[in-house]
């Protein structure tokens, strides 16, 4: 898989996270519309740029769950959660925390898993 396919699908894999947490929490001020999904994607975006950044410095593999998998989601979740932070004026809700969390990690480490079985069955 090429650096450009892995870092497509990390973008794609953010943007699904940001329409979840659009869906899951929309509220008056944030509606369920495409300015309030952009709200909520670009810090993550972000971060997965940012990630990528060092992938590419580090000469990672970019569709490896270790050590770039870790990475992108490691900076990807610090990032768009700092990021919140400083728009709000205040730390998130721990229960905030481990949501983006976990969902940004299953989402940008799942797909590579997956990838990694698929890869291994087709040269079983």
């Amino acid at each position: 898989m090429k650096r450009s396919t892995a870092l497509i699908v990390d973008v794609i894999a953010i943007a699904v996270f940001a329409l979840l947490a659009r869906i899951a929490h929309q509220t008056d001020a944030m509606p369920l519309n495409f300015a309030g999904w952009l709200s909520t994607w670009w810090p993550f975006l972000l971060g997965v740029f940012l990630s990528w950044g060092l992938i590419v410095a580090f000469r990672l593999d970019g569709h490896r769950v270790f050590p770039a998998g870790l990475l992108a989601w490691v900076v990807t979740a610090a990032v768009g959660l700092g990021i919140w932070s400083f728009r709000n004026g205040a730390i998130p809700h721990w229960s905030f925390v481990i949501v983006a969390t976990v969902m940004s990690g299953l989402l940008l480490l799942g797909w590579r898993a997956v990838a990694r079985v698929t890869l291994r069955r087709r040269h079983a």
